[in-house]
């Protein structure tokens, strides 16, 4: 007799359920699509023990008479999806038809529905996949779903469960960011009888997101203006330089309104920000992307949360474009801080580098001058050797161009209301001369005072950013400079690294390097970037081939080489310990403001920060 059987039915719906059902924020997730695409207005979920004991979700959407209340339990039966064309373009958020049979089969499962204009509806209960009952019921228009004991006939997979605080965090992150992705639709989340949160149907998406995060954060988003490009839509909200989180739970991504997670998202975001954050943080992002379904698979994943793209660079573009002009465009000015004393409510504090910090608000990105900075001078007369970033600077001193005249004279300071009082004026950038130079503070921190408040500049993140900007523009138009070797260095790379270099040897001239091949897979190398300070240049090397990798063509071939540069002018910036004369500062202050993103060093650190009037009046106990 043969070895191979087939398993039964109801094993086998079992072994399916897993792909489906994790835990009971994969139920909620599967329920509430469903209702989604049910056209709900409305979708409240209840849960007790952290979705273990209980979940019932109810919504008002079409609902279904008896023979669709009973077929929806048969696995791949659906009504999303007909031929297999409509499986290369799907626009609705469930399509395979294992979602309720799954859950059915690992729970107590009770479902009730009726459609709008029906004088009775339908009731199915079943047990562990076994059809108990069908009834009729009086239920309101629309669809419930009760589960009940997930997973009470597996034990094996019941014990692998969290504790029921930890499951019920996994429901509520995946109930709120359905929540983010359909803003016109109202959610309540009840948990153990206690009301968790209740969202009501809005048309601003900042209010709906204000709604889940706070209303402080959600107001230091910024906002990014539609932009299509070779058919890919980008929308949305992105957090301003300096809101990094440790981890990607606030990088939430959608396309065609569906959650997904995509690494060339990822990728995207971080080359969008740039050298705006810092390394080993993420970006706080909402962000939705539109595309025709026939040019994205969602097939891809059992829970549908990964997806693919036919043309993957075009959507990184896309998202390149959109976010690096929002930090352009919209960075021009901080808003005055919030203040973490007295009755006002305290803001959510910034993490960096896993430490809380007060939340402080960096400066935004002014015109480009495309004057060549004088405090280059420094850098261009001596050769840039290492030393500590507290440590004293053997720079000469920076020339500054000019006379100077003393203090200028400071415009009349705006009262803190009058900084809350909308305006319908276009606001203009920011200028030295809207500075007033106070004082030095630890020979590191430079004083200004300013219309909105006090606004302190970091002069050693302040140079770096002038002299990182000014090496790379000459880069772009005369290439790196180059130092020959005295003998050649022999690198063998692997064949397919030795293709992809093969391919992008002008981009590893214009990093500096010399570069040909030598037979076989080896490259010879006769010459390195003049300001590569390092004893491993084959290290570096194989770090740019991987950087080639895994970026677009259509980025500059520059971008490989920028942790190269800011390392350098990192060295050749003043330090902390550097007294400058305040003609020096105010240079600084004015090449720091013609920059193209002044508001913060190559590694992403902020360079300006203010403490607005408001914020200094609460903490001196003028007002409340």
């Amino acid at each position: 007799m043969g070895k191979i059987r087939l398993l039964h039915e109801a094993l086998a719906c079992q072994v399916a359920a897993g792909e489906v059902v994790e835990r009971p924020a994969s139920v909620v997730k599967e329920l509430v699509e469903n209702s989604l695409d049910a056209g709900a207005k409305n979708i409240e979920v209840r849960v007790q023990r952290g979705g273990i004991a209980l979940i019932r979700v109810t919504d008002d959407g079409c609902g279904m008479d008896r023979d669709d209340a009973l077929m929806c339990l048969e696995r791949n039966a659906t009504s999303k999806i007909r031929t297999k064309e409509d499986l290369g373009a799907i626009t609705t958020l469930g399509f395979r038809g294992e979602a309720i049979p799954s859950i059915a089969s690992v729970a107590k499962f009770r479902l009730t529905t009726r459609e709008p204009g029906a004088l009775t509806g339908t009731e199915v209960i079943i047990n562990g996949g076994k059809l108990e009952s069908v009834n009729d019921c009086g239920e309101p228009p629309g669809t419930q779903i009760e589960v009940r004991a997930l997973f009470f006939n597996l034990p094996a997979r019941r014990k692998f469960l969290r504790t029921e605080a930890t499951e019920h965090a996994h429901l509520e992150q995946v109930l709120k960011t359905q929540a983010i992705a359909h803003e016109r639709v109202r959610f309540s989340l009840v948990s153990d009888e206690r009301l968790t949160f209740q969202l009501p149907a809005t048309s601003s998406l900042r209010e709906r997101i204000g709604g889940l995060v706070g209303d402080d954060l959600a107001s230091r988003l910024l906002e990014i203006e539609p932009l299509e490009q070779k058919g890919v839509k980008v929308r949305g909200f992105i957090g301003p330089p300096g809101m990094g989180r440790s981890d990607r739970r606030h990088q939430l991504t959608f396309l065609n309104g569906r959650p997904v997670e995509a690494a060339i998202v990822t990728r995207a975001m971080r080359e969008g920000y740039h050298t705006a954050l810092m390394k080993g943080q993420y970006p706080v992002t909402f962000l939705f992307l539109e595309t025709d379904p026939g040019a994205v698979d969602v097939n891809v994943h059992p829970a549908k949360r990964e997806v693919r793209f036919h043309d993957g660079f075009a959507v990184q573009d896309a998202i390149v474009a959109a976010v690096s002009r929002t930090l352009r465009e919209r960075m021009i000015r901080p808003v005055s801080g919030v203040g973490l004393t007295g009755s006002a409510p305290a803001p959510s504090p910034l993490i960096v580098q896993d430490e809380l910090i007060e939340p402080a608000t960096v400066y935004g990105t002014p015109r480009l001058d495309p004057r060549p900075s004088q405090l280059f001078t420094a850098l261009e007369r001596q050769r840039v050797e290492p030393s500590g970033e507290g440590s004293t600077s053997t720079n000469p001193s920076l020339s500054v161009a000019g006379p100077t005249t003393g203090k200028r004279p400071f415009p009349e300071a705006r009262s803190p209301d009058a900084l809350t009082e909308p305006t319908d004026a276009v606001e203009e950038k920011p200028k030295a001369s809207d500075y007033r130079i106070i004082g030095v503070l630890g020979k590191l921190y430079v004083l200004l005072e300013a219309r909105e408040g006090l606004v302190l500049m970091d002069q050693h993140a302040a140079h770096e950013r002038v002299l990182f900007e000014d090496l790379r523009r000459r880069m772009e138009v005369e290439g790196a400079p180059s130092q020959r070797l005295l003998a050649p260095l022999m690198v063998e790379l692997p064949p397919r690294d030795f293709d992809l270099v093969s391919r992008h040897l002008e981009t590893l001239e214009r990093l500096g390097f010399g570069a040909e091949p030598f037979g076989g897979n080896t490259l010879k190398i006769d010459a390195l970037p003049a300001f590569l300070k390092r004893d491993d240049p084959d290290v570096f090397l194989h770090e740019v081939i991987q950087e080639i990798r895994v970026a677009s063509d259509r980025l500059s071939s520059l971008r490989l080489g920028e942790d190269l540069i800011a390392t350098t002018v990192c060295r050749a910036a003043v330090k902390a310990n550097d007294a400058l004369r305040e003609p020096e500062l105010r240079k600084l202050l004015e090449d720091l403001l013609h920059c193209d993103m002044p508001y913060c060093c190559p590694h992403g650190r902020p360079t300006l920060i203010q403490i607005g009037y408001a914020e200094l009046e609460r903490k001196f106990g003028r007002r409340a």
